[in-house]
């Protein structure tokens, strides 16, 4: 007679080799071999499916499985390179073996190596005293055997890949040598699964698990009614399973869209232009002094290439401004130069896009305007939380004889409020061509300080005479996106809004003002 608690457990039994998939039934067999290696080379599984189902055994209390990471050391690019071709200091100390002397520049020359790899070879050489530097020269003071015998480091990096918990006392003093010179080793972290078969898993090989289930239910098993009498594999709906990550937009074009929605329902048209612009239309046009340094190496990219200045009378009318020659200017108090003009640069700013569309509007003779643009900008910044070489700008102009400082002001809060900022700081601030103008700024509660967003005004008579004629009252307006949009990603650190982290960019959340 059966008793009833033996009974539940065959059910129980029952029911958990029901539940079995096909390839958790392949890996049972092969749970003797301990390894994950193991069970792949005899299930003729790849390593993931294998992987994947001592997760599922794992649920069920089949096996423990335990991910263990651990530090290997590799060879890095240079270190490839070098085991092929002989460390930099192995190819200088086979020169002075045999020459035991040789000047500087001939040893640099000779050997080949470039001036990063000289001055570690005589480094390493130095310190080894193997070597001394006299007038210029590179005299051997070591022994000829010892140029000969193969270095710690050598031996080390023929040795390699090694586990980090494995190196002897010599092959660490070697890795110590070679970690802080540029791509030779490298610890790389790897993962290795281990399982253990539990007192369940044991009991479940004995069984007979090599059942009839059907794995899924098709339409032509409920066409043909074959599905009657079948019996179906056990699925367990509460078992964790990887989480399905689907595709969407990178984060930053999600805001850029939104953004471009607010203009647009504004009753702004958008304009574009190109990345690479000439000093004219980025400075020039935007009465920037040409002795400004805003337009030397340190701020802005330079292309080697001359560019065109546009026909008509707007170069001279922008000569005439900055020489001081237009009513009411008293412009740089300086000759002008085409030549300074025609320099080509990444645009530093998408203000140029303005000027440009200003022209346009000159020749149609469109009034009133709105026109908005979203786009990258380049400065030769040094890269910090707050800055980068890189980054979003959001501009905008309006042109009317009937606009004022203070529609200026309400298009800006408008935008920001939208966007969410409830509360901005409004500063004065000068910029070479508008006046007034302001400065916007947030405040950034982790760094706690007011963070600047960018600048607006209105344009100088300097920036419209030479483009329309005569004065016409221009609103004009260029934040920064990117910091506008970092407290609602959650992003502290501007350099961490382009970095290709997979697990951050599924995680990150969407755009839903």
């Amino acid at each position: 007679m059966v008793r009833k608690k033996d009974s539940v457990k065959n059910a129980d039994m029952e029911r958990l080799v029901e539940s079995l998939s096909p390839n958790e039934r392949k890996v049972i067999k092969y749970l003797g071999e301990g390894s994950l290696s193991g069970v792949v080379g005899k299930s003729g599984m790849d390593e993931v499916s294998v992987h994947r189902a001592l997760e599922y055994l794992s649920n069920k209390g089949i096996v423990v499985v335990r991910s263990e990471v651990e530090g290997v050391v590799e060879l890095g690019v240079n270190g490839v390179l070098y085991l092929k071709q002989g460390l930099p200091e192995r190819r200088l100390m086979n020169l002075i073996s045999e020459k035991r002397s040789v000047s500087l520049r001939d040893g640099k020359k000779i050997t080949k190596l470039s001036d990063n790899e000289f001055k570690a070879s005589l480094g390493v050489l130095k310190k080894k005293v193997l070597i001394n530097l006299v007038n210029g020269n590179i005299i051997m003071v070591g022994k000829v055997e010892e140029f000969s015998k193969h270095s710690l480091e050598e031996k080390f990096i023929e040795s390699l890949p090694k586990k980090v918990d494995d190196l002897s006392d010599e092959e660490r003093f070697a890795f110590e040598n070679l970690k802080n010179r540029r791509d030779i080793v490298e610890i790389v972290e790897k993962k290795s699964v281990k399982f253990e078969v539990t007192d369940l898993g044991r009991k479940i090989q004995k069984e007979k698990i090599d059942v009839d289930l059907v794995e899924g239910l098709t339409n032509n098993m409920l066409k043909n009614n074959s599905w009657k009498g079948k019996r179906f594999r056990r699925y367990d709906i509460l078992t964790n399973v990887p989480k399905i990550n689907g595709g969407k937009r990178h984060f930053v074009n999600q805001s850029i869209d939104y953004a471009k929605r607010i203009w647009t329902d504004l009753g702004f048209k958008e304009m574009d232009g190109r990345l690479v612009q000439s000093g004219f239309w980025n400075f020039d046009a935007l009465f920037t002094a040409q002795d400004h340094p805003v337009r030397e190496m340190q701020d802005t990219f330079f292309i080697d290439k001359i560019g065109k200045l546009p026909d008509g009378k707007i170069v001279e009318g922008v000569k005439k401004a900055h020489e001081g020659k237009i009513k009411g200017s008293k412009g740089w108090q300086s000759d002008w130069s085409e030549e300074e003009a025609k320099k080509t640069v990444l645009r530093t700013h998408t203000t140029c896009l303005s000027a440009r569309t200003l022209m346009e509007i000159a020749k149609k003779k469109e009034f009133p305007a709105k026109y908005f643009a979203l786009g990258k900008c380049f400065r030769n910044e040094t890269v910090d939380w707050s800055h980068g070489f890189e980054f979003n700008q959001t501009e905008g102009i309006v042109v009317d004889e009937n606009v004022n400082f203070r529609q200026l002001l309400g298009y800006l809060i408008e935008f920001f409020k939208k966007m969410g900022y409830d509360k901005i700081r409004i500063r004065p601030g000068y910029f070479p061509y508008t006046e007034p103008s302001l400065e916007i700024d947030v405040f950034h509660p982790v760094h706690n300080k007011w963070v600047e967003l960018g600048g607006a005004g209105m344009f100088r008579p300097e920036v419209t005479i030479p483009i329309f004629g005569k004065h016409i009252p221009v609103l004009a307006w260029g934040p920064g996106f990117d910091r506008i949009i970092m407290e609602f990603f959650g992003i502290t650190d501007l350099r961490d809004m382009y970095k290709n982290d997979l697990n951050k960019l599924r995680g990150i959340r969407v755009w839903d003002r």
